[in-house]
């Protein structure tokens, strides 16, 4: 019998906090069940093992990262969109380096709500680069462009990589200016590219 007040949404913000204080890998059934006080075949009246845990936590993830950037572009648009949306990414990354590793997984085959949950981000993005007048591929490169540089910022910063004294957020506003000129000329002669 499942133990009162213990939930799956009880589960994840539980594993999301362990995730952002330990890392990712140390998100275990065990650890799980001993920061909530209980043993760890109750568990499993919430989700299906480790592999469930780590889904659902990866869907929480995207589901705040989604709302972290919706909220931070509403009403911006063009640049400005560009650079509040990258903001709120990295801002993300920062306050839950964990459960922001999550959303970096790729869903398995026939996993439809992980893929709903990446998929309502990328749509995010896709909408706020439709001002730059890219076709289809176009701004699906410009989606991988900018989900890389974003990462790769991330990242970087995550692991002590950034040891300069410079503000990493005028690095980032920078980056994202040269990422934005990069965009506005990808028509251009980007045939002679390939």
């Amino acid at each position: 019998m499942a133990r009162a007040g213990l939930d799956t949404h009880t589960l994840v913000l539980a594993a999301a906090e362990l995730a952002d204080a330990q890392g990712v890998q140390e998100v275990t059934l065990a650890a799980l069940a001993a920061k909530l006080g209980v043993r760890p075949p109750s568990l499993y009246n919430h989700i299906n093992g480790l592999a469930g845990l780590r889904t659902l936590l990866a869907i929480h993830g995207l589901e705040q990262l989604y709302d972290a950037m919706s909220a931070a572009a509403e009403g911006a648009r063009g640049e400005q969109a560009v650079h509040a949306l990258s903001q709120a990414y990295i801002g993300f990354a920062r306050q839950h380096p964990g459960l922001y590793e999550t959303t970096l997984r790729a869903p398995e085959e026939g996993d439809t709500a992980l893929e709903a949950a990446g998929g309502k981000v990328l749509s995010l993005i896709i909408q706020v680069l439709s001002c730059f007048g890219l076709d289809e591929e176009g701004n699906l490169h410009a989606v991988r462009g900018l989900r890389s540089i974003l990462h790769g910022f991330s990242a970087l910063e995550n692991q002590g990589g950034f040891g300069m004294p410079l503000d990493l957020n005028v690095s980032l506003t920078r980056l994202i200016r040269a990422y934005i000129a990069g965009i506005r000329c990808m028509g251009e002669g980007a045939d002679e590219l390939e």
